[in-house]
């Protein structure tokens, strides 16, 4: 279970993604139903001014003993020299995942996991702009430069500045459920998911579109169960069908099928959490149809079942319990 975790703030430490991790982690949100974490920024010289890439300085309260008994430790994008992250730290990162806790990176934070040797033998991302070079300084990571973020054994590596958010819902996602992520996205005002990839946001000009389709994606969103193919979605957008999934593609950076696919999934999980329908009628509620192909959706996606899904993650302890 996702409790106790340790930001590790490095010199020249990027403020926007540090940040981040305050914001998802470090804020008691109780009030509203969501999570509260034992939260504790860390770094290689408490009680000393460390600067950061936002123009101002900072001063932290842990040593990186702090780790010690973190059960998620985050690694924010950093400015130091290659080679140059104190070998005590690098050493309580490894300590930490050696003993099960979950690591995560948040864009060039995924260079301090490689000197750590956690990318070894992994898939791992990182910012767009730094890919190359990630993949060129730790050849025996895979680096996926397409995607937002990358799990791969209780490692996490978030692409780019907001991507970070995206990470740590995914963790607060798997470890404590839909309904705690989506009510940290709630009050932060972002998605709770997005689908796609960065290679959304690579440097390349598109042409200038007055609309968009997001009236389109609320109205989906209020008719998972409905008939979401190309055709009727095409319809309704004044479209011919050609264009429109060029145009969704573009704006979500998924297919229409696989984007309703993943929304019925984390609309499933949240009558799970929330309530005692059974699975037939969750899968009906959410555009699945029958409870086959929810398990065939949950699995593909989350790697369980649905009622392995709802004891977990239950709010009713009856169900926890069974």
């Amino acid at each position: 279970m996702l409790r106790t975790v340790a930001v590790l703030a490095l010199p020249n430490a990027a403020a926007f993604e540090l940040g981040t991790a305050c914001e998802v982690f470090g804020i008691d949100r109780s009030d509203t139903g969501g999570p509260r974490f034992d939260f504790r920024v860390c770094g290689p010289t408490p009680g000393v001014a460390m600067p950061t890439k936002g123009g101002f300085a900072i001063v932290v309260d842990h040593g990186v003993e702090a780790m010690r008994d973190a059960d998620l430790v985050v690694v924010p994008a950093y400015g130091m020299p290659q080679g140059t992250v104190p070998a005590e730290v690098l050493q309580g990162m490894r300590d930490a995942h050696e003993r099960g806790a979950w690591i995560l990176s948040i864009c060039s934070g995924a260079f301090a996991l490689g000197e750590a040797g956690l990318l070894d033998g992994r898939r791992c991302t990182t910012h767009w702009m730094h890919a190359a070079a990630l993949a060129q300084r730790f050849p025996s990571a895979t680096v996926d430069p397409d995607v937002l973020y990358v799990e791969d054994g209780r490692v996490i590596t978030g692409a780019g500045t907001a991507a970070g958010i995206d990470a740590c819902l995914h963790l607060v996602r798997r470890e404590l459920g839909a309904a705690a992520a989506t009510s940290i996205a709630r009050r932060m005002v972002v998605p709770p998911q997005r689908d796609g990839g960065q290679a959304q946001y690579v440097d390349t000009p598109l042409p200038p579109q007055a609309d968009t389709l997001a009236p389109l994606l609320a109205w989906m969103l209020e008719h998972l169960d409905d008939d979401l193919g190309v055709p009727v979605l095409a319809a309704r957008a004044l479209m011919s069908e050609r264009t429109f999934a060029r145009r969704f593609r573009s704006e979500t950076g998924s297919t229409p099928a696989a984007w309703v696919a993943r929304q019925r999934v984390a609309r499933a999980q949240e009558l799970l959490e929330r309530t005692a329908a059974p699975v037939e009628e969750i899968a009906r509620r959410c555009g699945f149809g029958t409870a086959a192909l929810l398990r065939h959706h949950f699995a593909r996606t989350l790697g369980t079942t649905p009622l392995a899904y709802r004891r977990r993650f239950s709010c009713d302890p009856a169900d926890q319990a069974s």
